[in-house]
């Protein structure tokens, strides 16, 4: 391979980090990785989150089809199991899991891209939100009522009821030190 290829691939590589300079973080010799936002700013994305993600929970109303009803009920009764068997690992995963299929459903490009760039910042949070005590039995019937909404087609009523749990999440992460 030429130099100049290597030095192309180099430059590509640092305008990629430059445009997630707000996520990453460059170490001096020792790399990069994701920087750790406070409370703050997680709750000030959740916002973000709520408004974008309301949006998506509509559209996917909108636009759900039949397999993917069935698809969706499906996750809510896992989610349900995992609560009541209190596993809250299984169950983080089932909620990001949800999150990433009403956007799948929704099919609408812009808006997963900002929420996809949005939760990478806020992983270490959500999962400390997870372990929580208590947690899960006021989400899960949040999750639930999504699925709901979104199972029966009714684009306010998913919109409504994905604010109404990002809401949920910004009063819980407000209660962190």
């Amino acid at each position: 391979m030429s130099r100049s290829g290597g030095d192309g691939k180099r430059n590509e590589k640092r305008e990629a980090l430059r445009l997630y300079d707000h996520v990453v973080e460059l170490q001096p010799n020792r790399g990069a990785r994701v920087r750790e936002i406070s409370v703050e700013e997680a709750i000030e994305i959740t916002e973000i989150r709520r408004a974008v993600e309301g949006l998506v929970a509509a559209r996917a109303a909108e636009r759900i089809t039949d397999e993917e009803i069935v698809s969706l009920r499906a996750l809510g009764e896992e989610m349900t199991a995992v609560v009541e068997s209190a596993d809250m690992l299984r169950y983080s995963e089932l909620n990001a899991r949800l999150h990433g299929t009403v956007r799948a459903i929704a099919r609408h490009g812009t808006a997963i891209r900002i929420i996809e760039q949005l939760h990478g910042q806020m992983v270490r949070h959500q999962f400390r939100l997870s372990l929580v005590a208590g947690r899960p039995a006021v989400s899960l019937p949040e999750h639930l009522t999504i699925i709901d909404a979104v199972c029966a087609r009714d684009p306010k009523k998913a919109e409504r009821a994905m604010r109404a749990h990002l809401t949920s999440v910004i009063e819980a992460l407000s209660k962190f030190p």
